[in-house]
């Protein structure tokens, strides 16, 4: 059906929540297109993960809670070394929306630490770091997969200086 008026096209439905929800699309969205968002609104809400972009939480958000839930379940070191890795090195996630947080950016993240020249190692630690707290937001629905699980993790570049070991032997 051509649109005489071009006028913005609305997508009714209800979420998981049984609420009913109207999203406005731009006047230029068709309608093939808009069944196309329609259909992946209903996969969200049949996943139970739909949230309204003016819902959705940031990545700092998530990390506050997460630290939060963490205070209660770890020794006081453990946390301050959480604490620290959310604290010093999450910040090119910092504002991002939890949804729109990618495997890409993940790996770019990764390649941007091994530029700065970071051990790798300590990347290994702040991954670990990284997906506990992707991991969080997928158990409280805010996202439905953990885009670390999917990211390249770092390998040694083959330059490391190995030690040579030194055998101890008793004398007689």
């Amino acid at each position: 059906m051509y649109n005489h008026k071009k006028r913005p096209l609305v997508v009714d439905f209800y979420d998981q929540n049984g609420k009913r929800r109207l999203k406005t699309l731009p006047k230029e969205t068709t309608k093939t297109d808009a069944r196309k968002i329609l259909a992946d609104i209903e996969r969200e809400i049949e996943k139970g993960v739909f949230l309204p972009k003016q819902h959705t939480h940031t990545f700092d958000e998530v990390t506050k809670d997460w630290i939060k839930h963490k205070t209660m379940n770890l020794r006081a070191s453990t946390w301050a070394v959480y604490e620290g890795h959310t604290r010093n090195h999450f910040q090119d996630f910092g504002q991002i929306k939890i949804t729109c947080i990618s495997t890409k950016q993940i790996e770019a993240w990764i390649a941007a630490r091994q530029k700065e020249g970071m051990n790798i190692f300590t990347i290994r630690k702040l991954l670990v770091t990284l997906g506990q707290i992707m991991a969080y937001a997928v158990r409280h629905k805010y996202i439905d997969y953990n885009p670390v699980r999917e990211a390249e993790r770092p390998r040694g570049q083959g330059n490391e200086k190995k030690s040579s070991i030194r055998i101890l032997i008793p004398l007689k």
